[in-house]
């Protein structure tokens, strides 16, 4: 056999290190940056996945960045440095024969550089690899299954900021180091897929997790993976990056990934890969109410024929009480999967209509300090004076507290309803069943919001200027809900009726109404003020129970008025269009929408379009 010998070059300098980053999740995963400190410098890396001993929880990284000596491991999130955990134990050679038995090289090691850090909090933490979706089962290397067929593989990874970038597999036991008569190699070499790419990776990349890019390997089953839901792939990850190496040739440089499987590493930490703890979780807040909202409303309609239609439907609205249990909730998604229609304005439209921003808010005690609102709030506003109730007096409010105030920051969700509303009663109308139900799903998700404290107060994230309380919004409307979403579910479930005839409506601007005064009820009951104190006096690893066994009551009363009030916009909407009059729908047409149908409608900006509220 020849063999073909290729001289490169290393690179000798590194790259620029990647630096701080923010997490912008409410949640940590894989692919969250963390970093320590030590003697006067800072570590970066990257969480690779949660892994269990059977006993503990740990955040799984680069034994380089969190280190062996029981130091704290931390975070950036909302402005400031938050402690993830603590290191544990760590990996770094391993004699070649203890992780395959049977092979030649009783000097080489196989660099493994992994460490654990024991989080502090295993509710903090998703199983879900953050900007890639679901993980599956680790793909396992051993005596048996290793083999050169594995160079050529194609993976993949993504990066800070959702970048992703495609490799292959260009070496097994690469020799990257010899000392004392011993050689370190690395497990797996990863490199550019095509002749002449690269693999943007840089220092601060160590602890990203490459997976199996299952659909690009000719080699691969196409139906080898199932999904453990129709819209939620799972995703094999197969090594975890340690390090890079640059080359130098007399044309271009290229980088390449150090890496070893993960399945090594888990063999000589003792752990396995968690794969089921909010496997879905996404980079925007609040999934478990938007849900439980939307889910519950659609059983408390008032008329039989509304009734059906939504119980047909709640799958499309909403998801169902077990897998909001067990946090099998939908992902940040793009266009490819159907996304449950009660929290699109924050899984799809936040990226691809950013004029929506605005809609899921409204700062109802905002005081005005510049005539001719001085010393009013929105709020105070509307209740007083009907003629306040228009998009042109509320641009007007704005700009006496801010001139300057930029259109995201002059919420408008009352607007935003009533715009729905009226999309609803026109569709019943012309018996067109998918925009109605579209529009009806579309409003649960700003319902939700009407019905959340922080979602209707200037004290949205805090108060202004004060980094420390910035995390009050994630921690009570996400991180708290995620936790007991079991008594979420109860609790709501205990708590709604069905929507009286007597309570019903006609016309957009009571539609409007309807969800301002679900808001004065929502400050009135449980007042902003509370949370942030209850937020600012918990500090520590019990504050999320604690802030439960304050506010929680108080909560399932919120998202319970929140899902009746939504039933009864629906229900207005379906009355005044006609929807209960004879022969003008019929029960044959209340059946299931089709998904593509709901999916086509919400992927069209124009339809439902969002705007800011000087353009109302």
């Amino acid at each position: 056999m020849r063999t073909c010998v290729i001289v490169a070059q290393r690179r000798e300098r590194n790259l620029p290190s990647r630096g701080l980053l923010m997490n912008p999740s409410s949640v940590w995963g894989s692919g969250s940056q963390i970093h320590t400190q030590s003697q006067g410098s800072t570590r970066l890396g990257m969480a690779s996945c949660i892994v269990s001993d059977g006993t503990l929880t740990y955040a799984l990284a680069s034994g380089h960045v969190v280190g062996t000596e029981s130091g704290q491991v931390f975070g950036l999130r909302g402005g400031r440095q938050v402690v993830l955990g603590t290191a544990s134990r760590c990996a770094k050679d391993v004699p070649l024969a203890d992780l395959y038995p049977g092979f030649a090289g009783k000097r080489t090691l196989v660099t493994l550089d992994a460490g654990l850090v024991r989080v502090t909090s295993a509710f903090d933490w998703t199983s879900q690899a953050l900007g890639v979706g679901r993980l599956g089962a680790p793909i396992d290397l051993s005596s048996d299954t290793l083999s050169l067929d594995l160079v050529g593989c194609p993976v993949f990874a993504v990066l800070p900021e959702d970048r992703r970038i495609e490799g292959m597999v260009h070496a097994l036991f690469y020799r990257h180091a010899t000392m004392g008569g011993f050689d370190s190699v690395c497990e797996l070499v990863i490199g550019p897929r095509q002749a002449g790419g690269r693999v943007e990776t840089q220092p601060g990349d160590s602890g990203v997790l490459w997976f199996w890019d299952h659909e690009a390997d000719p080699k691969a089953d196409k139906d080898e993976l199932p999904a453990s839901q129709p819209d939620a792939p799972e995703f094999r990850p197969l090594a975890v990056q340690w390090g890079g190496q640059g080359f130098i040739s007399a044309e271009q440089s290229a980088e390449f990934a150090l890496t070893t499987s993960l399945s090594s590493i888990c063999k000589t930490l003792g752990v396995e890969v968690i794969r089921d703890w909010s496997a879905f979780q996404s980079r925007y807040w609040g999934k478990v109410g938007h849900y439980k909202v939307g889910n519950a409303a659609c059983f408390v309609l008032q008329s039989p024929k509304a009734k059906k239609l939504f119980e047909a439907n709640v799958d499309r609205i909403a998801v169902s009480d077990e897998d909001i249990e067990a946090g099998n909730l939908p992902m940040q998604k793009d266009a490819a999967t159907f996304i449950a229609l009660a929290d699109v304005a924050d899984l799809y439209w936040r990226k691809v209509r950013k004029k929506d921003d605005a809609n899921h808010f409204a700062d109802m005690d905002e005081r005005s300090k510049r005539a001719p609102y001085k010393g009013k709030t929105l709020l105070e506003l509307w209740q007083e004076d009907p003629a306040s109730r228009t998009p042109a007096v509320w641009t007007a409010f704005y700009e006496s507290i801010d001139p300057d105030m930029p259109d995201k920051g002059r919420g408008a969700l009352p607007f935003r309803v009533a715009q729905l509303y009226e999309i609803m009663v026109e569709a019943v109308r012309t018996k067109h069943l998918a925009e109605y139900l579209c529009a009806a799903g579309l409003l649960a998700h700003y319902g939700g919001d009407a019905c959340q404290p922080l979602h209707v107060s200037h004290l949205h994230h805090g108060v202004a200027g004060d980094k420390s309380d910035d995390d009050v919004h994630k921690v009570y409307e996400d991180v708290m809900l995620t936790r007991f979403a079991p008594e979420v579910i109860a609790g709501v479930n205990a708590r709604i009726e069905p929507v009286k005839k007597s309570q019903l409506f006609k016309g957009a601007d009571k539609a409007a109404d309807a969800v301002v005064q679900l808001m004065a009820r929502t400050v009135e009951a449980l007042p902003p003020e509370e949370v942030l104190d209850c937020f600012n006096r918990n500090e520590g690893n019990g504050r999320t129970a604690n802030m439960w066994a304050e506010l929680g009551d108080a909560t399932l009363d919120r998202l319970a008025d929140g899902a009746m009030t939504l039933a009864l916009i629906w229900q207005s909407a379906w009355s005044e269009g006609g929807g209960d009059e004879s022969g003008h729908i019929g029960q044959d047409k209340l059946a299931p929408i089709s998904k593509p149908a709901l999916k086509k409608l919400y992927e069209n900006k124009e339809f439902a379009k969002s705007i800011w509220l000087r353009e109302m």
